[in-house]
């Protein structure tokens, strides 16, 4: 887990010591908020999940042989773990939150994933083979702490990928600020839960603040959190891929969403 306190040069606080107690590292965040809404956030389980599968079929992401393996980095509950299964994969399905892998597990019974509760940058350790396929979705790619971690990361997938594996990814590209109250996100409403987020923009990175407010027999209670997310440009991306030896065969961006699909060169 990182340090809270090494960060406070990263995020450029002013004042570091009033953000020590305040602050969340991504497992934290999860843990102390998103990870008791983070399904129902997303919306229907079964129709996202068939998103995922026809996505990663149509990029040619299907099991090449029975017993091939991919991994699925930053699991979630499990809608890319559950896609990738449907194609044939056996799947390493990895996370930090114990809560949303429990969840995963009930999701995914029946299906060939494993789910592994660990940093996600430690995902080479739990192959005893290579892998055909990588993914890193739903913007993962934008929890690591570093641009060098993401460098790492993409040179940990080209050495843990088959001759032709795929590394899949999906990520928002916060490079560009938005202004104003256009900072203000609403994410999800229904009758009892409200989640808002609001946007603060750093050189480096945004400060993600999670407003969560739900309906209790004594009224409305606020619950709140915040956690850094790196500002990626996507030709930073691309350009790190291929410098850790990978070939991109698919790029697009559709409102602020990039989506990124490389195969081992050579």
């Amino acid at each position: 887990m990182i340090q809270r306190a090494a960060r406070n040069n990263l995020l450029g606080d002013a004042h570091p010591a009033s953000y020590v107690v305040a602050m969340a590292d991504v497992s934290d965040h999860y843990q102390r908020l998103l990870a008791d809404c983070y399904s129902w956030m997303l919306g229907d389980f079964d129709a996202r999940a068939e998103r995922e599968r026809a996505f990663l079929d149509q990029h040619g992401l299907r099991a090449p042989a029975a017993g091939a393996i991919a991994v699925d980095l930053g699991a979630g509950s499990g809608h890319q773990s559950v896609a990738l299964a449907r194609l044939g994969w056996r799947v390493r399905a990895i996370d930090t939150s114990a809560r949303l892998l429990a969840e995963l597990r009930e999701r995914a019974a029946g299906l060939d994933v494993v789910a592994i509760q660990d940093d996600l940058a430690h995902f080479a350790r739990h192959l005893d083979e290579p892998a055909g396929a990588i993914v890193c979705m739903g913007d993962t790619l934008t929890h690591l702490p570093s641009a060098d971690a993401v460098r790492r990361l993409f040179a940990a997938a080209r050495a843990a990928l088959s001759p032709g594996g795929a590394l899949a990814l999906t990520y928002r590209d916060l490079s560009r600020a938005l202004e104003e109250t256009d900072r203000f996100i609403p994410v999800r409403a229904d009758d009892d839960r409200i989640l808002t987020c609001f946007l603060e923009y750093l050189p480096d990175v945004v400060r993600v603040h999670d407003l969560l407010h739900h309906r209790t027999p004594d009224g409305w209670r606020l619950e709140k959190s915040w956690y850094p997310k790196l500002r990626l440009g996507q030709g930073d991306v691309e350009r790190w891929l291929v410098g850790a030896g990978f070939a991109i065969v698919h790029v697009a961006s559709a409102r602020g969403v990039v989506e990124l699909v490389a195969r081992v060169a050579g």
